[in-house]
């Protein structure tokens, strides 16, 4: 037996006593399963994985993992297993918070708190009672502890900025295995790291975040068949130049495969879609739509909704699916690019091709932000291809990376965290913030302990 394999078993050995079955080991039954992300796209192969289901369960896998000479790499759902799919899990511990969820909602301070392993729908489910919502995602699955520290981009985000901002405390487990309280008050340097700098500090397992007076919103979608979209996408764009910052909206062109299991409205269909939120009165909210309603769609959905009812506006789909993305920050959006975007949008290979309109609010830094606050620019565009089997991934992934270098005479030099998947310079993600968040994670992590999914 070679020293290596003595060295893995004797790791193996020790997590096993340390954390008995709270932790899952190649050869186990469940390994195969407790490994695979949302994103079944992405094959992670760590060297253990743990389901914590307290933070003094974290605590002690953190501990264990130390001393075994392994990393930790934290997961609360898997959406961003791709972001991961560069870095090598051989030695690392995948730290699934997937069993750690609740949310505590204060309606007297508009605040809840958000276990680690939580997803946007535990959120709004405990929120809608008292009239209140969040800037969450787009998706109900999607984890708040991740979307929300790595910026988070929501449909009232042109009014009201980035979710990242409404963190108001972090508790977090650091590299050295102390369960930690992060504020504005409380280890105030953390606090702002970890607004951005998100997994690579620590593993998440609770945070505490502002919510919004809201209990319904004017929000739906406009859809059309994909042989409109040239009218549709240059009158959105025309439109969007002078849309108020009550609405944020994205346009996006769309090819369904003829599922049985997809209404016939999409099933096999390519479609021009147009959707989001208008935070304005009805009668405000309708003025300001009907440029977009004159071009007569075949479905015309927006209406008063309850605010909880924002998560399906979008059709994000309703479990986890194997995808290839890319994206960019444009500045502008003028009427070549908009060509060019119809041009990849028709592209072999891609799914959905997307168009967020940002600016407003997305782009003003508030005073105490922390690393990540805001960013630059006008547009998020978005590519998104499907991978039905792992041979087709090389394939998606030149779809999309296409579709989104086309457009290059547009972008400017800004990420979106939440966007960005592996094999990408993640820099521009975190701007001027990012010499010192290097600087804090020699501070906070100095033996490289957390594997993140945008590392710093």
């Amino acid at each position: 037996m070679s020293l290596s394999e003595t060295t893995s078993d004797t790791r193996a050995a020790a997590l096993r006593d340390a954390l008995g079955d709270r932790v899952v080991l190649p050869g186990d039954p469940a390994y195969d399963l407790a490994r695979v992300p949302w994103n079944v796209a992405v094959d992670q192969r760590p060297f253990a994985v743990a389901r914590p289901e307290t933070a003094e369960d974290v605590v002690d896998v953190v501990r264990a993992a130390v001393a075994s000479g392994l990393r930790v790499a934290p997961q609360s759902t898997g959406h961003a297993a791709a972001a991961l799919a560069d870095t090598d899990l051989s030695d690392a511990v995948l730290l699934s918070l997937a069993h750690l969820r609740g949310v505590t909602v204060d309606p007297a301070t508009r605040a809840a708190r958000v276990l680690g392993g939580s997803v946007w729908a535990d959120v709004l489910a405990a929120a809608a009672p008292h009239g209140l919502t969040a800037l969450h995602g787009s998706a109900g699955d999607v984890s708040v502890a991740g979307y929300s520290l790595s910026g988070g981009m929501s449909f009232y985000a042109r009014e009201h900025g980035l979710a990242v901002n409404t963190v108001r405390a972090v508790q977090l487990v650091t590299a050295d295995g102390r369960l930690v309280r992060a504020s504005a008050d409380e280890n105030a340097e953390l606090f702002w790291a970890v607004r951005g700098g998100s997994g690579a500090f620590g593993v998440v397992v609770s945070l505490e975040i502002d919510l919004l007076p809201y209990a319904d919103v004017f929000a739906g979608m406009l859809l059309w068949d994909a042989a409109r979209a040239a009218d549709v996408a240059h009158a959105w764009a025309a439109w969007t130049a002078t849309a108020p910052e009550s609405a944020t909206t994205s346009l996006r062109v769309m090819h369904f495969p003829p599922l049985p299991e997809l209404p016939p409205f999409l099933a096999g269909r390519s479609l021009v879609v147009i959707d989001g939120a208008i935070r304005e009165t009805d009668e405000a909210a309708s003025a300001i739509l009907e440029p977009l309603r004159a071009l007569s769609p075949e479905m015309d959905t927006f209406a008063r909704i309850p605010a909880a009812g924002l998560l399906a506006v979008h059709m994000d789909p309703p479990g986890p699916t194997p995808a290839a993305t890319a994206h960019a920050v444009l500045g502008s959006l003028p009427a070549d690019a908009v060509e060019t975007f119809l041009a990849t949008a028709s592209a072999p290979g891609l799914f959905i091709a997307e168009l967020r309109h940002v600016g407003g609010a997305v782009a003003r830094r508030p005073l105490h932000a922390g690393a990540v606050g805001a960013f630059p620019g006008e547009y998020v565009a978005h590519t998104i291809a499907m991978v039905p089997v792992p041979e087709a991934m090389p394939a998606a992934d030149a779809a999309v990376r296409g579709g989104i270098a086309a457009l290059a005479p547009w972008h400017i030099d800004a990420r979106v965290l939440t966007f960005l998947d592996g094999g990408v310079d993640r820099a521009p993600g975190f701007g001027e913030s990012l010499a010192r968040l290097r600087e804090l994670k020699s501070l906070y992590d100095p033996q490289g302990v957390f594997a993140a999914a945008q590392p710093v």
